[in-house]
This record gives structure tokens, C-alpha cells and sequence, in this order.
């Protein structure tokens, strides 16, 4: 007989063999997330006993951390030349509503020369296989303002929308998920939210999200390398179990 109420750890049930981590700073040394590459390459060890295939690398990018496509994609050479392992590393970013974001999202916008339309240079960094997702996030009590008007601009490029842990964001609430769900934003589970790693509230928005069919993908959304554990040691009921492995061998 299938138990739905019986728990498993993370490591324990399996469903990290073969995954995808959608969501991490593991990329040394660029935000608020791993300072070392010793640390970086210590991580991703670990990722490879767990059984990890993908790992995409979202460092920040917003006005306090205003990272450079260029900047990231030097570090993340650098990182792919220290690693010796059989994780597949891609490097995408996430992205704060703000400011700036509106700003590079302008840039990419093409614009009249001699009645000519021509594409101006394009410095975002998309995530997932198809090129067609940029990570973004919010404040975790506010709405940011000219959200509508930034996720329109995300769209107009031809990109979709992918909002990082929704479940986080204490301004929304179920009416505003559905709404952000019919206008094409997709959600990005973090795994710790299930296990209540961020307060029980979360864990009730995450677990809502996930049996209505709101996430595309999940991710680990890791800083350090103490994280592992606790993620690793997150206990979810078997039926989460199931609808998470899914998540995390999905790819957008």
C-alpha cells in the first residue's frame, strides 16, 4: 500500500538523482551568495553525490548588485575551467524588478535608423534550454513598483516570465497568483518552502501552489554550503514527493 502521509527526507527519497537545480549562487564571489571558488567547487562535489545533472547558476542582478552579463559570464568561465565534474553548469541570473531591470529591458528594444528598425544589444541572461525565461523576483513584503509594466516588458522581447519562490512574497495572495498564472508569469519553486524552511505561512502558499499546478520548475536557491543539509534534510510527504521529482526533471 502507497502511504501519502509517510515522509522522506530530500536525500533520502531519491528525486534529486538526475535533477535540475533551477535556482542557485553558487557562482563565486558576484552577490550575496558563495564567496569562494573553493567553496563553489565543494558544492558542486556534493551536488554530484546527490545525483545533480543541471545546475543553473542565477546570481543577482538588481540596483544594489548591478552585475554585467560580461562580468558573470567571465566569473562563470572561470568557474567551468576550476570544475572537473559531470554537472552541467549554465549560467542565467535573476533578476530584481526594479530600476535597472526596466532599464536593460529598454536596451534590448529595437529602434528607428533611417526608418530601419535595428535591434539594440541584448545583456540579459536567460534561463532554461529554450532561452525563453528570465528569472526575475520582487520584494518579499512590497510590490514593486511598475510590476505589470515590467513583466509587459519581459513579454514584448519574447520572453516568459519566471517569478522566483512566489510562495515568499507576503503582498501576494491566491487571487494574485491566478491573475500573474492567466497572464503567462511562471513560478519557480524553492525547496526548502515545502519543509516550512521559511515559516509555516510560506509552507502553506507553497504547498497551495504546488496542487493547483502553478510551478513549472523548482530549485534549491542555495547560498552556502551549510544549505545543503538543510535542504537535504527537508522531510516531505510522499505525495510532495511525487509532484516534486517532477518539478525538478522538467526543463522550460
Amino acid at each position: 500500500m502507497f502511504f501519502f502521509n509517510k515522509k522522506h527526507t530530500i536525500a533520502a527519497s531519491g528525486i534529486l538523482q538526475g535533477a535540475v537545480d533551477h535556482h542557485s549562487h553558487i557562482l563565486p564571489g558576484v552577490d550575496d551568495g558563495v564567496e569562494t571558488m573553493d567553496e563553489a567547487l565543494r558544492i558542486l562535489a556534493a551536488y554530484e553525490v546527490l545525483g545533480i545533472k543541471e545546475l543553473w547558476l542565477t546570481p543577482h542582478i538588481m540596483e544594489d548588485i548591478p552585475n554585467s552579463a560580461e562580468k558573470l559570464a567571465t566569473r562563470f568561465d572561470e568557474l567551468k575551467a576550476a570544475y572537473s565534474g559531470n554537472i552541467q553548469l549554465h549560467l542565467a541570473a535573476e533578476y530584481m524588478i526594479d530600476n535597472h531591470l526596466r532599464k536593460l529591458l529598454q536596451d534590448c528594444h529595437s529602434e528607428p535608423q533611417g526608418g530601419i528598425s535595428t535591434p539594440k544589444e541584448n545583456n540579459l541572461l536567460p534561463i532554461g534550454t529554450s532561452g525563453k525565461h528570465i528569472l526575475v523576483e520582487t520584494s518579499y513584503y512590497n510590490s514593486p513598483m511598475r510590476m505589470d509594466e515590467t513583466l509587459q516588458q519581459i513579454k514584448s522581447l519574447g520572453y516568459f516570465p519566471l517569478l522566483a519562490h512566489p510562495e515568499r512574497y507576503m503582498y501576494l495572495d491566491n487571487a494574485d497568483y491566478l491573475k500573474l498564472h492567466s497572464q503567462g508569469v511562471k513560478f519557480q519553486l524553492n525547496l526548502a518552502s515545502l519543509a516550512g524552511g521559511y515559516g509555516a505561512a510560506v509552507k502553506k502558499k507553497a504547498l497551495w501552489l504546488l496542487t493547483n499546478g502553478f510551478y513549472s520548475v523548482a530549485g534549491s536557491d542555495l547560498h552556502s554550503e551549510d544549505a545543503i543539509e538543510i535542504i537535504t534534510k527537508c522531510e516531505l510527504r510522499e505525495k510532495v514527493v511525487e509532484q516534486v521529482e517532477k518539478l525538478l526533471h522538467d526543463s522550460i
